[in-house]
């Protein structure tokens, strides 16, 4: 591969610092996530946070999935104006202006969401009376890892009775998110809380999980009918940490430039915290550059990488242009309002990241 003649192509078309996604290895971790899905007989419904692309999630869906996964309304509604449709929102919404914006969206796609208070099942029974339209409700059940989410089996059947009993709403089962670790006590939940609905009544048609870490865990929650996962179709230094991919995973580095090299022993590019971000998730550095792999982005200024380079034997120069590989990828695709998109050391063209800064 003609790597330096891509990285010459890149910093004249596009300049530095550039976010570059390969194509070939996304599209064969796209088909890798759907064949794990596929062997374990659960429903692949990705998470668009990571690429907050209506292309990518197009071709998410051509290669098997059931749907899609958003955080926020306004990823949703870039995805339903790129022509998507069948959307979860695995997040709690309240209030009236996004009660609106739901009911529009209600009107024009399939949605689903979820919740784990009656304040958030409240607003979106009047959501559902705006639509017009029936609303299907996933309770949110926490096993562990202490983010959102019910605690207890009696909160989970208490609010899906809630729902059921809300004119417009639909109990439709259950969302998870578990500890990597705790698949057992994950289990032991969905077993009791399943009981308890279904003793008042009710059916659990959906046991929606997720996380690319619990990939692995695909096929040990006896009655999980789909998997929500995000990170996987681009992959970082995190996924790989956890061990869910290898570098050849990888399907994005950021491409920077070495602006200055003031000490024998340091150095600056032009990628601060504005492009790489602040989010170490407890690694060492704030990226893993493939030329200098002994290197360290120590810390960030705004526009400034800061490198240790005391335990490198071959040390970059100024002007060398180099590919990180981020910390925590899903942050990266928010900073850049495009993609340079590669296959292999062929440069293809660029690739808008249209639900960029939908926050709300």
């Amino acid at each position: 591969m003609n790597i330096e003649k891509l990285k010459r192509e890149i910093a004249l078309n596009y300049s530095t610092p550039a976010v570059v996604i390969d194509l070939d290895v996304v599209e064969r971790n796209i088909a890798r996530v759907q064949a794990l899905c596929d062997k374990a007989g659960v429903a692949n419904r990705p998470h668009i946070k990571t690429h907050k692309s209506p292309v990518l999630a197009a071709m998410q869906r051509k290669a098997g999935a059931s749907g899609i996964t958003c955080q926020k309304l306004g990823e949703a509604e870039v995805m339903a104006d790129g022509g998507q449709d069948d959307i979860f929102i695995s997040y709690n919404l309240l209030g009236e202006e996004k009660m609106g914006r739901l009911a529009r969206l209600m009107q024009r796609v399939t949605m689903r969401v979820a919740a784990d208070n009656p304040i958030v099942v409240g607003d979106l029974a009047k959501a559902a009376a705006l639509a017009g339209r029936p609303l299907d409700v996933l309770v949110e059940c926490d096993t562990g890892r202490k983010r959102s989410g019910v605690e207890t089996v009696a909160e989970a059947v208490a609010l899906a009775k809630d729902i059921a009993s809300r004119p417009g709403l639909t109990f439709a089962g259950f969302m998870l998110y578990p500890p990597e670790d705790a698949m057992a006590e994950t289990q032991a939940f969905l077993d009791q809380a399943t009981a308890g609905v279904r003793e008042a009544g009710l059916d659990v048609g959906i046991v929606s999980s997720g996380g690319t870490p619990n990939l692995i865990n695909l096929g040990k929650i006896k009655g999980a009918t789909e998997h929500r996962a995000g990170t996987c179709i681009f992959n970082d230094r995190m996924i790989m940490a956890c061990g869910a991919a290898t570098l050849a995973d990888c399907a994005v580095t950021v491409y920077a430039t070495v602006v200055s090299r003031a000490g024998a022993e340091r150095g600056i590019l032009d990628s601060g915290s504005k492009t790489l971000t602040n989010d170490k998730g407890g690694l060492d550095g704030f990226g893993l550059i493939l030329e200098h792999p002994k290197a360290r982005i120590e810390k960030f200024a705004e526009e400034h990488g800061f490198l240790d380079l005391s335990a490198c034997n071959v040390r970059p120069g100024v002007g060398d242009v180099v590919r990180i590989v981020p910390n925590h990828v899903c942050v990266v695709s928010n900073m850049v309002d495009r993609f340079v998109t590669v296959r292999g050391d062929t440069l293809v063209g660029e690739l808008p990241v249209a639900a960029r800064g939908r926050l709300s």
